[in-house]
């Protein structure tokens, strides 16, 4: 994966928290994602799969639901990035959204 698309993935408020909450290295429901980001389920979806088509997290089918979990074996390169990106206090990433 190319910088910029690491940091293009990276970019969106939404998929950053997604994100956040998947780093835990457990699996998480897609129900359970959409409750805590107050997202629909389209637009969770749409944005799980551009983090799953990053390579930043894996998927698995359970009956209706689909789970979700950050990817085991990742680059340390890119574990070091989105380590540095979500160290950063949410305040200061809204505050760059207001500046945009």
């Amino acid at each position: 994966m190319s910088p910029t698309d690491l940091m293009s993935v990276l970019s969106d408020p939404t998929r950053l928290e997604a994100l956040r909450l998947l780093w835990d290295g457990q699996e998480h429901c897609v129900c359970e994602l959409m409750g805590k980001l107050g997202a629909s389920q389209s637009r969770m979806s749409r944005h799980m799969s551009a983090l799953k088509t990053a390579g930043l997290v894996g998927d698995r089918r359970d009956a209706q639901w689909v789970r979700y979990r950050r990817k085991p074996r990742l680059d340390p390169l890119i574990v070091a990035v989105v380590d540095a990106v979500l160290a950063l206090p949410v305040a200061a990433v809204e505050d760059e959204e207001e500046a945009a």
